[in-house]
């Protein structure tokens, strides 16, 4: 993760049109990773009918509505008006990272700016979300995950949750590879052991996959639910991994 001396002002840019308000408590939660979220704006035609649950949820989370009427069918104010508040945030230079809400590929050459300064963008969208926006964030969350692992946190975990998420993450054969070649590219001692940290880190570069899109809370309980891996808690309460086969 981050450093939080070196990001302390958050901005969350939340597409309404297209992103439910039930994930804004567990997305707020993540973005805590950066810093402080100071900046929360909502934009979309709130006089719809269909953005009538933003009302509460705005006032709950202290979020200012930036309100977009549909000036012509088929146009999206709503996207020009975010991408130019966060090139506008930008170019002030009081923003250290960005949260964006959106299922919406249109946001892609936004993302690509802002990583071009060395902004820290964390999107958040559906599962459905284009890839191309995906992979352009420092890291992508499903927000329909995140909401269920927030709940799941909230009551006891049972045994059958933990075991179906080991299978699900197991059975994604692209994402194994890409563990396990952060896990080769890890400095390790001569025993094989790496610093979790690190491997993370390495799988983050190459990709913007979060584990909790996987039903797990940090890095560590995913290797802990992998019978080819074994984790370990040294000296200094840092956590070290090993390949077992």
């Amino acid at each position: 993760m981050e450093n939080n001396e070196n990001l302390k002002n958050i901005a969350l840019l939340i597409d309404a049109d297209n992103i439910t308000p039930t994930a804004i408590d567990p997305v707020l939660t993540v973005m805590a990773e950066l810093g402080q979220v100071n900046i929360r704006r909502a934009y979309g035609n709130f006089a719809k009918q269909g953005l009538a649950k933003w009302d509460t949820i705005t006032n709950r989370y202290g979020i200012r509505p930036q309100q977009q009427f549909d000036v012509s069918k088929g146009k999206n104010a709503t996207d020009m008006a975010m991408t130019i508040d966060a090139i506008d945030l930008l170019y002030q230079g009081k923003v250290d990272g960005f949260g964006i809400m959106s299922s919406d590929s249109d946001f892609t050459p936004l993302v690509t700016r802002l990583r071009q300064d060395g902004i820290v963008v964390y999107g958040f969208g559906s599962a459905k979300t284009p890839q191309a926006f995906k992979s352009v964030c420092t890291r992508f969350i499903d927000v329909d995950q995140l909401i269920k692992t927030s709940q799941a946190q909230e009551a006891a975990p049972t045994a059958t949750s933990q075991n179906d998420a080991a299978q699900n993450l197991a059975a994604d054969t692209e994402l194994m590879e890409l563990i396990g070649a952060a896990y080769k590219e890890a400095k390790r001692d001569e025993e094989g052991w790496a610093r979790v940290q690190q491997v993370g880190q390495i799988a983050g570069n190459r990709s913007s996959f979060d584990v909790r899109n996987y039903g797990f809370s940090s890095l560590s309980s995913m290797f802990r639910s992998l019978p080819n891996f074994k984790v370990e808690r040294r000296e200094g309460a840092e956590l070290w991994v090993k390949r077992l086969r």
